[in-house]
């Protein structure tokens, strides 16, 4: 699939002030600094057009941009916040899962996973989370740029057989790298394959 246009449409708190309509939305989310914006701007082949920051937890909204006139790609809050006040974690929760579980037109959400770490205990709840609810989802490794190669099919297996433990069908998974663009046409003709045959 080719992204010929990318567009920002709208930023709020509230699931239900999202853009009207049928369109299908797929939904990024991840720890604070596990790349997601560097990954939606290497999706879209746009420099900033997510803002990308050193500072984590920089995403504070649910974003819509809708890509080619066809679909929405959705940047979410970061979980597992970095030094946010309790009313503000509450608040993020919130933000996310009135979106995560009631957001009729989310038909994937792509939790992102830094390869270099062993499962987190964080992830590991947020993907028991969407499991229970039955949330489709799949899991997007980022930052594979920096780990030698061998080493990050050893990472994603070894990761997908902690999951194994308590899991009877594995979500799929991508191996990904915004600075070399590692796993974007992968990634954009699953999103294309969902849009087909939804």
């Amino acid at each position: 699939m080719h992204i010929n246009s990318s567009e920002f449409v709208i930023s709020n708190t509230d699931y239900k002030r999202c853009p009207e309509g049928r369109l299908h939305e797929f939904a990024f989310i991840g720890r604070s600094n596990v790349g997601k914006s560097s990954l939606i701007n290497a999706l879209t082949q746009r420099k900033n057009l997510a803002l990308t920051s050193s500072t984590p937890g920089k995403t504070m909204c649910i974003n819509h941009f809708l890509i080619n006139e066809q679909w929405y790609l959705v940047d979410l809050p970061g979980y597992g916040y970095a030094q946010r006040s309790k009313k503000d974690i509450e608040k993020f929760q919130t933000m996310i899962s009135d979106y995560v579980l009631k957001r009729e037109q989310l038909v994937c959400l792509f939790v992102l996973i830094d390869i270099r770490h062993a499962p987190q205990k964080v992830d590991l709840a947020f993907l028991h989370f969407l499991g229970s609810h039955g949330v489709p989802f799949a899991m997007v490794f980022t930052k594979a740029d920096k780990l030698p190669v061998t080493k990050t099919k050893t990472a994603a297996n070894n990761y997908m057989k902690v999951l194994q433990e308590e899991w009877e069908e594995l979500p799929p998974y991508f191996i990904t790298s915004s600075a070399n663009k590692l796993g974007r046409e992968e990634l954009l003709a699953y999103i294309d394959d969902i849009n087909k045959n939804l």
